[in-house]
């Protein structure tokens, strides 16, 4: 009998080819798989930072898979750059059916014994409300870091993103947050001799 074969990770894999920031120009190009394994990692402080600082019962491995595959869909979507994809409510909504139906399509790959394993990874529900939280400052965090990085190699081109980000992530009542951009995003700015 011939094993079915499944393209699921094959599909994660070209994660690699989708740039972000497409609108602008970048000094170095960024990818969604680098930004998610960034999320990844960020999203895993943030729940710790919850759990051994603020006292909530937070799982950090599962903020970090989550963090992981938060931008699955864009492997058939593409990466839509905010500016189009916020525009307005109708077309947020419709970028976001899109995406459901992306991760749908994701899920059929998977062998039907795996799919309760990653459909909680690839579609989360409300039991995740709070790691979901997480991962959405993660991403902002992300998206703040890039355009400090960028500008500290001179791009004036992300100056406005720099300072629209900064408010969003100012608006953002976690002091998990709060403590990430108090101990940890200077040092972004920061020269490799600075750091040592």
């Amino acid at each position: 009998m011939p094993k079915a074969l499944s393209h699921f990770f094959a599909y994660l894999s070209r994660m690699r080819f989708i740039r972000r920031w497409g609108l602008m120009r970048n000094t170095l190009e960024e990818n969604i798989q680098e930004h998610s394994l960034q999320v990844a990692l960020i999203a895993h402080v943030l729940a710790v930072i919850g759990r051994d600082i603020c006292g909530r019962d937070l799982d950090p491995e599962r903020a970090m898979a989550l963090g992981a595959y938060h931008e699955v869909s864009e492997v058939m979507t593409g990466d839509l750059p905010s500016p189009i994809k916020h525009h307005n409510r109708r077309l947020t909504a419709a970028y976001g059916q899109l995406e459901d139906a992306a991760r749908d399509r994701l899920l059929g790959m998977l062998p039907a014994a795996l799919r309760p394993a990653y459909e909680p990874l690839v579609s989360p529900g409300p039991a995740d409300a709070d790691l979901l939280l997480l991962v959405k400052a993660a991403d902002k965090l992300s998206a703040y870091l890039k355009c400090v990085e960028e500008l500290k190699g001179g791009n004036l081109e992300f100056s406005e993103a720099e300072a629209a980000i900064g408010r969003d992530l100012a608006a953002i009542d976690l002091p998990e947050v709060t403590y990430f951009m108090e101990h940890f995003a200077p040092s972004f700015s920061l020269t490799l001799d600075e750091l040592t």
